[in-house]
């Protein structure tokens, strides 16, 4: 019997604010850019995790905060090394060199995120050379053993960036993220900046690197085609906050949240036996000024009184997802008084 698997990840009431301040030389802070307010969810061992929301909604600013990117405002992030379990938003950047080689990044943009002045076997290299984790013959036997995985030849490592196509130079970023065998990774929109003939091409090779090397990943992304095909969970963001998280297909067959409805409504869909839900009108919620309640309801078209005067937080539901929202709530359909 299979062991169940363990979580890798877990991130708790995860905030990252950034001040604003005033004009003039002595100006001074007047406000806060919550960019992600009280977000939670575990990562599983071998799973991928899809983290989607238009943009503005936080999930990329989420993601660099979880990796250490950036600096945690509050909150836990806790990740299970081979050690024990420990808090990456508590340890400072010394403490954190020795995780690097287990917490890499694939990209968005795979020109800006190559080094022109290096070559492909420089490039992936590198991570195995500042951590000293090989060197001479055994660090380019692992390099060119990881650009074969990737589909590129290992001939071309003399080659610089300029002379690959944008997709083989995604592999050659997805090449160094991997080089180092790492526990957790992030994908920010990895596809979203190439040609979409050669998007099915990546995107194939991300899901077999997933089968062949059991990654756990955290996938951003705001194509909820490419999230479905990928992703075996999905968390969904809105201004700054999760408002919904279940397994892809129980997601995508039955979203609960108005937000994730109109998401789902906006992807070309050829079966005329799928209902049409409303269409999402209007902009994100601006983090640095939130509508009081749920930050959703001037846009939703299930608000009541309660939405405007109240914060909804994640609550399970019978069904095996989570789901913020006041009309989706569990509670209710409890009745209001006892008999």
């Amino acid at each position: 019997m299979a062991a169940e698997p363990s979580t890798l990840l877990s991130v708790r009431n995860l905030d990252k604010h950034f001040p604003i301040f005033g004009t003039g030389i002595l100006s001074r802070r007047v406000g806060w850019v919550r960019a992600v307010s009280s977000v939670s969810f575990d990562v599983l061992a071998g799973e991928t995790l899809g983290l989607v929301g238009e943009s503005g909604s936080g999930k990329t600013t989420a993601a660099r905060t979880i990796l250490r990117a950036l600096t945690p405002t509050a909150g836990e992030v806790l990740f299970r090394t081979s050690s024990g379990v420990v808090d990456l938003a508590k340890l400072s950047e010394a403490e954190l060199i020795p995780l690097r080689t287990q917490l890499q990044m694939v990209f968005q943009d795979p020109v800006s995120s190559l080094n022109p002045r290096m070559s492909i076997e420089q490039i992936v290299s590198e991570p195995l050379v500042i951590h000293k984790l090989a060197k001479g013959p055994q660090l380019r036997e692992r390099v060119v053993s990881m650009l074969e995985k990737v589909g590129l030849r290992s001939e071309h490592m003399s080659r610089y960036p300029h002379e690959f196509s944008g997709g083989q130079r995604q592999r050659i970023g997805i090449a160094r993220s991997l080089v180092m065998n790492p526990s957790l990774i992030v994908a920010d929109e990895p596809v979203s900046a190439l040609d979409v003939s050669v998007q099915a091409q990546v995107i194939n090779l991300l899901s077999d690197l997933q089968r062949e090397l059991k990654l756990t990943t955290i996938f951003v992304a705001h194509d909820l085609s490419v999230v479905r095909y990928l992703c075996d969970r999905v968390a969904v963001m809105y201004a700054g906050r999760l408002v919904e998280i279940a397994p892809t297909e129980r997601l995508f067959e039955q979203p609960e949240h108005p937000y994730t409805q109109a998401l789902l409504a906006a992807v070309p869909n050829a079966d005329p036996d799928i209902p049409m839900v409303f269409a999402l009108s209007g902009e994100v919620a601006n983090p640095a000024n939130l509508p009081s309640g749920c930050s959703f309801h001037p846009r939703c078209p299930e608000r009541f009184d309660l939405c405007e005067q109240t914060r909804p937080e994640l609550e399970t539901l019978a069904s095996g997802g989570s789901v913020a929202c006041h009309a989706r709530s569990p509670k209710r359909a409890l009745p209001l008084f006892d008999a």
